[in-house]
């Protein structure tokens, strides 16, 4: 399977060149991700043709000069991007399907496309207007490999938009997801269905998070987590009981997914996003949900959506009490973190000093915080399921209506709860410039270059 991601900014110029009235051809740049799942693209720039470089240029037909994409292939090789080879077909209704001369142009430009960027991929995508969206098809064309589609479009802005590629059959949602489709219809019922979701962290709000994707009709999970359940836990973690205690999470979670969708596919990693390589199986999923309590968890979540185009909705639940063990606060907070928003660490929502604590051994930490050099990490904070439960639908809803669009535009980037106070407050901030969530900082798209997500990671 092969999945596509661009940003909106990128998606909305190539829409825009879909619904010109005449054929237009360019050139779009991607870093290239082999996945357990397949592979994904993450397109990086769209590169236009020249006007001085079409030879011909007609509703059903164009012809170019080199001079259409040598700059761009310049350009790939200089991101180590591959580059795919873009066209319309324009005119409401038409079909997306290459014809038999774009197949002749794609013998032309494919040993050139991969000598120019160095390597052995070459691709192609067309684009019809579909409405105010549009129809497309893609091909994947490794060297000394057979063709494959590109199955999926992912456009990951201020609403998030999920497209299958055209032709592509798709069954109806099943009748016991009919109360959804009466609420949002049935294509983002199949998206939901379609999309793979991450979830860091299988406690009390993660498990809440797995509980109502599973329901809401999400058949694709990675679930990562390293622990393992306590007796304290089975009040708060759903789908647990008494008898799963020293159980890992993970399995627990996947366990109740199945139970509610047998035909789920779920990969269930007994790890922490703190290591590279659990980390990079984040970058076969769609969006990631962010239920992790540690600061060093968030530091690489922080990162994932910038550099993977991977969407992440983090979240936090903090309860307050006196001494007496009465509650003074009850405050959750929803944070959602994609391209052109302001990350984790500029919306200050990671401790960096704890976060480098908790990375330490257990050994190194205690001695640093007997020499003042290093953060107590603190007591375990108290934790309540109707609280938990809150705040994770809090952050599904999110997902929904950057789905669906029901909600105010510009999208709020936060949602703050706070619920001892019946209050609820949203907020939008930006990136700091030159930080890697500035799109000025050079990190978007940038995929899987080393070192991975600019990190220093443990050997």
């Amino acid at each position: 399977m092969t999945t596509l991601v661009l940003p909106a900014a990128v998606y909305e110029q190539m829409r825009a060149v879909a619904a010109e009235p005449l054929e237009t051809a360019g050139v779009l740049l991607a870093s290239f991700i082999a996945t357990s799942d397949g592979i994904r693209l993450l397109g990086r720039e769209y590169c236009p043709v020249p006007e001085t470089a079409y030879r011909v240029r007609r509703a059903d037909s164009l012809g170019i000069s080199s001079d259409g994409y040598v700059a761009a292939l310049s350009r790939a090789e200089q991101l180590g991007a591959v580059a795919i080879w873009f066209h319309t077909h324009p005119g409401e209704g038409s079909w997306p399907s290459p014809s038999r001369w774009d197949d002749k142009v794609d013998e032309e430009l494919a040993e050139t496309f991969r000598l120019r960027v160095n390597h052995d991929f070459y691709g192609t995508l067309i684009f019809s207007p579909n409405g105010n969206e549009v129809a497309f098809t893609g091909r994947v064309l490794l060297h000394g490999t057979a063709p494959a589609h590109i199955d999926r479009l992912w456009v990951v802005g201020d609403r998030l938009k999920f497209f299958a590629r055209f032709g592509q059959t798709s069954e109806a949602p099943l009748s016991i997801y009919d109360r959804h489709v009466r609420a949002f219809g049935a294509p983002i019922q199949k998206a939901l269905g379609a999309l793979k979701i991450g979830v860091v962290g299988c406690g009390g709000t993660g498990s809440a998070v797995i509980e109502q994707l599973a329901r809401l009709g999400v058949r694709r999970f990675l679930l990562i987590d390293p622990d393992r359940l306590t007796p304290s836990n089975v009040t708060r973690v759903y789908g647990s009981s008494l008898a799963d205690v020293d159980k890992p999470k993970v399995e627990i979670a996947a366990r109740n997914i199945k139970r509610i969708q047998a035909e789920a596919i779920v990969e269930p990693v007994e790890s922490t996003c703190n290591v590279e390589a659990t980390a990079k199986c984040l970058a076969s999923c769609d969006i990631v949900f962010g239920c992790t309590d540690d600061n060093a968890g968030r530091l690489v979540l922080s990162r994932i959506p910038y550099y993977l185009f991977t969407p992440v909705i983090d979240m936090g639940v903090l309860l307050s009490a006196d001494d007496r063990g009465q509650l003074t606060g009850i405050d959750g907070r929803v944070t959602t973190v994609m391209p052109a928003y302001a990350c984790l660490i500029c919306r200050n929502r990671i401790d960096l000093a704890r976060a480098g604590a908790e990375l330490m051994t257990p050994e190194e930490r205690k001695r640093l915080e007997g020499e003042g050099y290093a953060p107590q990490l603190g007591p375990t904070e108290p934790a309540v399921v109707t609280y938990t439960t809150m705040v994770a639908a809090a952050a599904v809803s999110e997902l929904l209506e950057r789905l669906t669009g029901y909600g105010p535009s510009p999208t709020p980037g936060e949602v703050l709860l706070r619920l001892h106070e019946r209050e609820l407050s949203t907020n939008l901030a930006s990136p700091r410039p030159a930080h890697y969530c500035d799109p000025a900082g050079g990190k978007y798209g940038a995929g899987m270059a080393a070192p991975f997500l600019d990190l220093g990671w443990a050997a």
